[in-house]
């Protein structure tokens, strides 16, 4: 087993880590990661706004992978692009999704990645009942063309315009659904990734503190009582597919259904969340990817990893 392997599969440290960008090369995604302190990383195989991507063989593996050893930089993520919708019922456009997660997931193959993180889509008003088993055999599907080494994870989302995954147990019926395909569907390609920013702006706070004791007000996203994540992910037994975590503080306030990114400590997550949330000894071997704006606007930064660590470590001494 190389050191990429070991790193993939075997995270003996805290792994914390930022989306990059990787213009001129995907070695150089690995080199901006190091220079802001991470150890892993996320990153796209192209623009995240367009259908169309370079052929595979054109990507520069042996430069990437002689970098992730020079830098101790592992595992990548990648993002799929923010078209995709799996829960559309236009033909066109899931064929298209369809083609370009398959192309992601070779992507994911080809670099030795941990997963391609995936907003699967919008329902656009047609509700989760209509679109559920859709979206599981779209899933399958692409699953079933694609390389065994290669990840499929689920992001949560935010709460608007109808997209897929706001409530957890969504997540869950996608993945019970995929287990009960058995042999057609290999259950270890398939997790899911929790965004934080997403998460409070869909009514979850991240954990039960003195800051989180509140219902939802009338007239916001919902109007129910608070819900805690860790607790929700012990209850729908989500922890063993948990595969990443997008850690981003939040523009707007909670339950907003608004998927704005602030800088860690500049939004309005309580810290006391964020420190009860990310020093859970359950999310020990789970990688902390940022996805921040950056103090600059230039995205993850080296102020914002300090951030992270300092949340992460004050508990731990």
């Amino acid at each position: 087993m190389d050191t990429l392997e070991k790193g993939r599969q075997s995270m003996s440290q805290r792994k914390i880590g930022a989306h990059v960008s990787a213009a001129g090369g995907l070695h150089l995604a690995v080199v901006k990661a190091a220079a802001i302190g991470c150890n892993c990383a996320q990153l796209f195989s192209g623009s995240p706004r367009v259908w169309s991507k370079k052929p595979l063989d054109q990507f520069n593996t042996i430069k990437l992978f002689s970098e992730m050893q020079k830098s101790n930089v592992s595992p990548i993520f990648t993002h799929a692009l923010y078209l995709v919708n799996f829960a559309s019922d236009k033909p066109e456009l899931l064929r298209k999704s369809f083609d370009s997660i398959k192309y992601e997931l070779e992507f994911d193959s080809l670099i030795r990645g941990a997963g391609v993180i995936v907003h699967v889509g919008s329902h656009q008003g047609r509700g989760w009942a209509a679109v559920k088993d859709q979206v599981c055999d779209q899933i399958a599907a692409v699953l079933r063309v694609t390389p065994d080494n290669s990840k499929f994870l689920i992001e949560n989302s935010a709460g608007q315009k109808g997209k897929v995954g706001s409530p957890l147990e969504e997540i869950r019926y996608i993945l019970d659904e995929l287990e009960k395909m058995g042999k057609y569907v290999s259950t270890e390609r398939v997790g899911w990734c929790f965004d934080t920013c997403h998460a409070f702006a869909s009514g979850y706070h991240l954990a039960e503190t003195k800051d989180s004791k509140q219902t939802i007000e009338q007239g916001s996203l919902l109007a129910v009582p608070a819900a805690s994540a860790l607790a929700t992910i012990k209850q729908l037994d989500l922890w063993s597919t948990l595969t990443c975590i997008h850690v981003n503080d939040s523009r707007d306030p909670f339950a907003s259904g608004r998927d704005r990114h602030a800088n860690l400590g500049d939004g309005t997550i309580p810290t006391s969340e964020f420190k009860a949330f990310l020093n859970d000894k359950r999310l020990e071997k789970i990688p902390l990817v940022l996805e921040v704006p950056g103090i600059d606007k230039q995205g993850p930064d080296a102020l914002n990893i300090k951030r992270l660590k300092q949340l992460v470590g004050e508990s731990q001494s």
